[in-house]
């Protein structure tokens, strides 16, 4: 399975969310495969730890993949390069967790026919091997993104299951930018057709993820005073009626993820040691990345109620 995750924004928790899920994926005993298509900023090694590419590596990423310079791109095993202590230990019955950086410096870069050819070639020979494949996006509409939709339109895939997860945070621009990604006249549904994809299929394999949302009820805003909490409360039911006036209400959500320090300042993996050693991190956010991962291939979190 190709879950693709994309935003409008930077700062939308993508990369760091994405990571959770993938690690989570792991730990559940999948075999998962998660690459780095932000070619603008190929950081996602920051959040596994990895110092060796953490902005990129210097060659054989990507980058130079898909531009026919490497027969294949770099693999790097997480569970053995990671620096994080939660990751040093591999637990037991775990799957394999592997990155594929993109280049150091690379870029983004206008993908032709080759190209093209070379990332539906990747995927394939990636679905063969591993359960799931994350492909982490760059934000807006991207040549990223034109390129996964090229790719997924070709008859060689078309028995490949593809799932599109789009983030925002819980602002009223997130909110608005999202719905433009996905339903604008140059969004997501447009470009798909545009490239032979069946739009209502397409529209299907979307679903939402919000991210740094702030829960009223938590411990967090125990301390605030009567009128902040019922404005914080208001802002809330408000943000609601706009995500489903954008289509990104409830029937479109797969889920969210909680206002959380560690993923704020830190942006990092959230291990149970975080939750229930150090608890540095809120079991909430623990069970929000647990929900996420489950729900990637739970069918029943895919079909919209009529």
């Amino acid at each position: 399975m190709l879950i693709f995750a994309t935003s409008d924004k930077g700062g939308t928790g993508r990369s760091v969310t994405s990571a959770n899920i993938a690690y989570r994926r792991s730990l559940s005993g999948d075999d998962v495969c998660y690459l780095d298509f932000d070619f603008g900023s190929p950081t996602s090694a920051a959040v596994f730890d990895v110092p060796t590419a953490l902005r990129g590596v210097d060659q054989a990423g990507l980058h130079s993949y898909l531009r026919g310079h490497v027969a294949e791109p770099k693999r790097i095993n997480v569970w053995a390069e990671s620096d994080s202590t939660g990751l040093r230990s591999r637990p037991a019955g775990t799957g394999r967790l592997v990155l594929v950086p993109g280049d150091r410096g690379g870029g983004e870069f206008v993908t032709g026919g080759d190209a093209v050819r070379r990332c539906a070639e990747l995927f394939l020979r990636l679905e063969e091997e591993f359960d799931v494949i994350l492909v982490d996006l760059s934000a807006g509409r991207s040549y990223a993104a034109e390129m996964v939709l090229e790719a997924t339109s070709r008859p060689e895939l078309a028995g490949v299951v593809c799932r599109w997860l789009v983030f925002h945070r819980w602002t009223r621009q997130h909110i608005i930018a999202a719905s433009g990604l996905v339903y604008g006249d140059r969004g997501i549904m447009a470009a798909g057709a545009a490239r032979g994809h069946d739009e209502e299929a397409l529209r299907e394999s979307v679903r939402f993820v919000r991210a740094a949302v702030p829960d009223p009820a938590s411990p967090m805003f125990t301390n605030l005073r009567p009128a902040q909490a019922a404005w914080l409360q208001a802002c809330d039911e408000e943000l609601t009626r706009l995500a489903a006036e954008h289509r990104l209400g409830q029937t479109r959500l797969l889920g969210a993820v909680p206002l959380d320090p560690v993923l704020q300042w830190q942006e990092q993996l959230i291990t149970d040691d975080d939750v229930l050693a150090s608890k540095v991190a809120n079991p909430e956010t623990r069970s929000a990345f647990i929900g996420l991962a489950a729900a990637l291939t739970d069918d029943r979190a895919w079909d919209t109620p009529l």
